[in-house]
């Protein structure tokens, strides 16, 4: 095969290191390991990531952006998961390939 045919255009290379770069904030790794298992409000991932609400709502602000997650609302609360089969097991690897390498 030719190494030329692999090599990405200009706009999808943008895009994933647009999705990689979720991964470059402490912070934002740390909601995602809770929100990959499991859906959760700001208030508790607040407290389980320690950090302020404030900044939870910002970084849940970006990934909602980017698609990563989606909200749901159940009265005045609002709900975060992440459902991507794929966003999911990128993380999973990621993970397991640093604690494994």
């Amino acid at each position: 095969m030719n190494p030329a045919s692999f090599i990405l255009d200009e706009h999808t290379a943008a895009h994933v290191a647009e999705l990689f770069s979720i991964f470059s904030d402490t912070s934002r790794v740390r909601i995602l390991s809770v929100i990959v298992e499991e859906e959760i409000n700001i208030q508790t991932l607040a407290k389980l990531v320690g950090i302020t609400e404030s900044a939870v709502s910002h970084h849940m602000r970006s990934l909602r952006q980017m698609r990563i997650v989606q909200a749901r609302r159940d009265g005045k609360e609002v709900f975060y998961s992440v459902v991507d089969p794929h966003i999911i097991a990128l993380f999973h690897q990621g993970v397991e390939h640093v604690k494994n390498g």
